[in-house]
């Protein structure tokens, strides 16, 4: 039987470019995504066994959606598929249990041998991407902090995102006043005190696309 594919970004365009691509080298694409939260659903609902995964996608960054689709779909693989190679990103996220990581930038054969890599086992990183990625994972070492927890870093992307505390609080699935402590822990955990400047550190981080 053929491995099971499914794609996760919020381009609808390069999902059906990647569709056409993955069918014709004989994989089966059994669902698609377009942000962190959808993927979740849809990784539990077909439990693929590859997961093809933007890094910065809207609601739900990738980073933080790989623990969710991991723990919905215990079996699955995910790929990274991104344009952002910065070193703390990758690092993250492989540290979240991702297998590989393909640059966008990379030609499509790059994702093709990443998916035959990673589902015999193995780890597939782009070409693009710092070898110091791969020797921080291995030595368990941090190219760069982050303090906040996948609950604060799925805040920090709603906010600056442009959500209100009311459409944080209905993503999240909890009450207005709990978005609102959210927020608040975030600021002062961040010594961040308005809104322009989360924003700018989400930008900085990775979580949000400008």
């Amino acid at each position: 039987m053929t491995d099971s594919v499914l794609l996760v970004d919020d381009h609808p365009v390069l999902r059906q470019g990647l569709r056409v691509l993955l069918e014709k080298e004989r994989f089966r694409v059994v669902g698609e995504a377009s942000d962190g939260l959808e993927a979740i659903d849809m990784a539990e609902k077909v439990q693929p066994d590859i997961v093809v995964l933007d890094l910065a996608m809207p609601t739900l960054n990738g980073v933080s959606a790989v623990r969710g689709i991991l723990k919905a779909a215990p079996g699955a693989k995910v790929i990274l598929l991104t344009m952002h190679t910065e070193e703390y990103q990758i690092l993250e996220a492989f540290r979240a249990g991702v297998k590989g990581c393909v640059s966008k930038g990379q030609a499509a054969e790059h994702l093709i041998q990443a998916i035959r890599e990673v589902c015999n086992g193995r780890v597939y990183v782009s070409p693009t991407v710092s070898g110091a990625v791969v020797q921080a994972y291995l030595a368990k070492t941090d190219l760069r902090y982050d303090p906040l927890t996948d609950r604060e870093r799925q805040v920090l992307q709603l906010i600056a995102e442009s959500k209100t505390t009311k459409e944080v609080a209905v993503i999240l699935g909890v009450s207005v006043k709990t978005a609102e402590t959210h927020r608040a822990k975030l600021m002062e955990k961040l010594d961040i005190h308005s809104t322009a400047g989360l924003v700018r550190y989400a930008i900085r981080r990775g979580l949000v696309q400008v």
